[in-house]
């Protein structure tokens, strides 16, 4: 019998770009968009310009998985990267670096990197959602759990390798999945390295199984396989994970992000401007927020930390500040967790007047908030938006124009745009190239 790491690899050497269904291929387009445009813009950030020094002073800084390290950790640096709610896990900084990287590396062209894109989503849709939220209760970060596997899955897809040699880079990767949640106590940035470790383990496993290094054909289905390992079989397993496999595409739950923060916490900050465009901050007494169980952990304890964030990482995981930021500026963006500004006295005082009650009810990325008045309570409810390629442009013109000028910028868009069209991945690399600047 079949493993499913061989079934998952079989699927994917069959798909194309022309047997992918139309909206399959616009979500490639605009994921390629989102996660490119981190990618520009998070090479300006500190964590971005280590990793790169990192990886030039090992000398093979041009090698794909090396690259895919450093366009993993530019893509999460922001954590503006997209996410699959029921698992938590952000797909694109692992899959669209990655798949830039090989693709780059072997020549491949735009429309068959975008088919690894949205082949790879799947695949990270369905083994990310076999084990829920369950990796981030046991403080795994479960995207650094998932990152390896599907970055092999991408990688081997794109180097062209057999369906077993793309099974066996599976299960080498899964040995590398790991990731605590430990930056949760400090502000660290071990998250943003989950991605880069994991992109970069993913891609080796990739040339040491096309190589003919044998790796575990049942390390996601069989004895001791990840999910037994990390949150115990009798919680969750990967029973359900090729139901209608090309047919529904799961991968579709992907939400984007508009705002640089744990994705949980964007329906609130859409919920409170829209409040702030009928009421003066001011007037604000107090806002309580209806929060389902499993976040509280990440974005409302410790109390002290979230009210006044130590860091950015603090700032981008806290509810009461992403919601005082919101009601104080009417915007959250980029400027929002820029460290001189994460302690302004009006938004410490208004987030230690943002507290939250536990709601089990709560599903997915949906919200809902009191907000106390003088005059009464103004109650409402949401959920994180869908996709949307107008914002989704304007998202990309500010981040990446932090490293590219506008003139740039809006090439860098429509290359994005034609680029099931393009014969190979130049464009995206000398795009890289000059964000990034010369080696330091």
């Amino acid at each position: 019998m079949s493993t499913l790491s061989e079934r998952l690899a079989a699927w994917f050497s069959t798909l194309t770009w022309e047997t992918l269904p139309q909206r399959q291929r616009e979500l490639a387009t605009l994921r390629l968009l989102d996660a490119f445009g981190l990618m520009l813009g998070g090479s300006t950030s500190a964590a971005s310009a280590i990793a790169r020094r990192c990886v030039a002073q090992n000398a093979i800084g041009s090698a794909p998985g090396f690259a895919a390290l450093a366009g993993g950790v530019a893509a999460h640096c922001f954590d503006f990267d997209d996410t699959f709610p029921e698992s938590v896990v952000h797909p694109g900084s692992a899959i669209v670096p990655t798949a830039l990287a090989v693709g780059a590396a072997r020549g491949a062209d735009g429309a068959e990197i975008l088919t690894a894109i949205a082949g790879g989503y799947e695949i990270a849709a369905r083994l990310s959602g076999a084990g829920g939220r369950h990796f981030h209760v046991r403080g795994f970060h479960a995207t650094g759990v998932f990152t390896p596997i599907v970055s092999a899955f991408v990688a081997a897809r794109l180097m062209r390798s057999k369906p077993e040699a793309a099974a066996s880079a599976a299960g080498l990767a899964a040995s590398m999945s790991g990731g605590l949640l430990a930056f949760l106590e400090d502000g660290s940035w071990s998250k943003w390295l989950h991605v880069g470790w994991g992109n970069l383990g993913g891609v080796l496993a990739a040339d040491f199984a096309s190589a003919g290094f044998r790796g575990p054909l049942g390390a996601l289905d069989g004895r001791h396989n990840l999910y037994e390992a990390f949150i115990g079989a009798e919680i969750a397993g990967p029973a359900d994970v090729e139901t209608r496999l090309g047919v529904e595409w799961r991968s579709e739950s992907a939400l984007f992000k508009y705002y640089p923060c744990a994705h949980v916490i964007h329906p609130y900050i859409d919920l409170v401007l829209a409040v702030r465009r009928s009421l003066e901050p001011s007037s604000v007494e107090r806002i309580v927020c209806a929060v389902t169980p499993w976040a509280i952990s990440i974005v409302c304890e410790p109390r002290d930390v979230k009210i006044r964030p130590r860091t950015a990482m603090d700032a981008i995981a806290s509810l009461p500040f992403q919601v005082a930021s919101a009601l104080v500026d009417g915007r959250v963006g980029l400027e929002t967790i820029a460290e001189e500004r994460l302690l302004r006295p009006e938004v410490v005082e208004l987030a230690a007047r943002v507290g939250y009650v536990p709601d089990a009810a709560l599903e997915g990325f949906a919200a809902r908030i009191d907000v106390v008045t003088a005059g009464g309570i103004d109650v409402r409810s949401g959920t994180a938006a869908g996709p949307d390629a107008d914002r989704l442009r304007a998202k990309f013109r500010d981040v990446a124009g932090l490293a590219l000028p506008a003139r740039r910028v809006e090439q860098a868009i429509a290359a994005v745009e034609a680029f099931d069209r393009a014969r190979n991945a130049d464009a995206f690399v000398e795009f890289l190239a000059e964000a990034a600047g010369p080696p330091a």
